[in-house]
């Protein structure tokens, strides 16, 4: 079952040109030259219900737009968007009740207030029942282990608790789908893992997630489906698996060598960089060379004290795309 299917989404600025100069600036007084900008561009994709889906994009790419359009506060210019029977920006008042958000640099928490007062305000916005108001918050308290922490004021509390609390206040009225916009930027790697670990949580049990950021360990963890844009056009979509197999069956070979090593090839593969003089990684295409050949070819070459075989990094692949 579709959650959510845009098509042919556009969303347009208008802008205006000048040159540089005090003479530019007097002329644009009287004259300026129109500029139409696409920030999103014709794109059309569908994520299906209960799934994470990643959206990715180098600064600039028409991802955050993309988002903001789902969640209906954009209207695209053109394009349609069907969100669960909804029109995101036409029906807002219907479908907010059927989404949570999460947006890493932004807080829904009221700042002089402990969070658990934050929770009544959203109970009384929503309509929450008084039983499925607790027993949501006891489960979520209990999985992000904020018990005690709900009850201080929301100023002095770490960036970790304070993104668990951003986390329980986008649940609390059990959305279906809940987007999450750099939800771990800037946290350390056991309030990363609490939160992936609750995503995770969430999603078997049938809440479908949106997820932008710029942590591909986010996206290797959780997402099933990825969506690629770059200058406002979709360049990728499919799955997790799929964007790892996009440039082929290549591996990262790293290497801790006996000797200084000259030239730019070690057993027929390409060195892609250096740590020093003794240590290299190479790129290894397995389907024009096997690994078995390539130890081969590699011992013939000479000693080496250690070694690693591993996949391609998410980022190398990434950037390629982005590149190509």
């Amino acid at each position: 079952m579709t959650a959510i299917k845009a098509e042919n989404l556009v969303k347009s600025y208008t802008t205006y040109k000048r040159g540089s100069g005090f003479a530019e600036a007097i002329k644009s007084f009287f004259k300026r030259e129109k500029v139409i900008v696409n920030a999103v561009d014709g794109i059309s994709f569908e994520i299906e219900k209960g799934t994470v889906c990643g959206i990715l994009g180098p600064n600039g790419a028409g991802k955050s737009t993309t988002i903001k359009m789902l969640c209906g506060a954009l209207y695209p210019t053109s394009g349609r968007i069907d969100a669960m029977g909804f029109v995101p920006a036409r029906d807002r008042t219907r479908y907010v009740n059927k989404i949570g958000a999460v947006f890493g640099q932004k807080s829904q928490l009221i700042w002089d207030i402990p969070p658990a007062d934050s929770f009544a305000v959203n109970k009384a916005i929503y309509g929450i029942s008084d039983e499925d108001y607790k027993n949501r918050l006891d489960e979520m308290t209990e999985l992000f282990d904020v018990s005690e922490v709900i009850h201080k004021p929301t100023r002095v509390l770490s960036l970790g608790e304070r993104m668990k609390c951003e986390f329980i206040m986008a649940m609390l009225h059990a959305p279906e789908i809940v987007f999450l916009d750099e939800p771990t930027i800037g946290l350390d790697v056991i309030a990363k893992s609490k939160i992936r670990e609750v995503v995770r949580e969430m999603n078997r049990k049938g809440t479908t997630f949106i997820l932008t950021t710029h942590d591909l360990e986010d996206v290797e963890q959780l997402a099933e489906k990825v969506i690629i844009i770059n200058h406002g056009k979709k360049v990728f979509d499919d799955s997790l698996q799929a964007l790892k197999n996009v440039l082929g069956s290549k591996k990262i070979v790293s290497l801790t060598l006996t000797e200084p090593c000259i030239g730019d090839e070690i057993g027929g593969a390409r060195i892609i960089s250096r740590d020093n003089d003794f240590g290299v990684s190479l790129e290894v295409d397995t389907e024009k060379q096997s690994i078995t050949d390539f130890l081969r070819d590699l011992t013939a070459c000479g000693d080496f004290r250690d070694i690693s075989v591993k996949e391609l990094p998410m980022d190398m692949i990434i950037t390629r795309i982005y590149s190509e």
